[in-house]
């Protein structure tokens, strides 16, 4: 935590963070998601070069134009943000071998982020893509 702010400052500016990322991630803008990441982001307890974390998006927003990420759920605990989405998007591109159904897809996602600063050191992240998959597939159906 920042030593010249008080808890509750330090909550507000890290809600303010994540709702600026949060639109950067929605706008599919990988630059600017990338900004908000330290050099080497911890993603899921692997040090990965922040190109490499933003380019894993790449795909799925390919086959998914209109991914978004709903907030349901926000806690903000000192330097950790903790949240609960509702993810969701159409099929209109080939995923993981999948070519496009034109199907909605809508799963949960939990994520853990640690700040430091106005940068995110680590992430742990959790979100059902083979839930998508099935959603996807001829046996899918929401």
């Amino acid at each position: 935590m920042n030593s010249g702010s008080t808890p509750s400052e330090q909550r507000e500016r890290n809600r303010a963070l994540y709702a600026a990322y949060l639109e950067a991630c929605n706008e599919h803008d990988f630059t600017r998601m990338q900004s908000f990441y330290t050099p080497v982001l911890v993603v899921n307890d692997v040090p990965m070069p922040a190109t490499d974390v933003t380019a894993q998006f790449a795909p799925v927003v390919a086959a998914f134009p209109d991914w978004r990420w709903e907030v349901k759920h926000l806690v903000v605990d000192d330097d950790y943000l903790s949240l609960h989405f509702r993810v969701t998007g159409t099929h209109r591109g080939s995923f993981q071998g999948i070519e496009a159904t034109d199907r909605p897809v809508a799963v949960s996602q939990f994520t853990l982020y640690q700040v430091q600063g106005d940068k995110f050191t680590h992430v742990w992240d959790l979100a059902d893509m083979g839930e998508v998959l099935r959603q996807i597939s001829s046996t899918g159906a929401l």
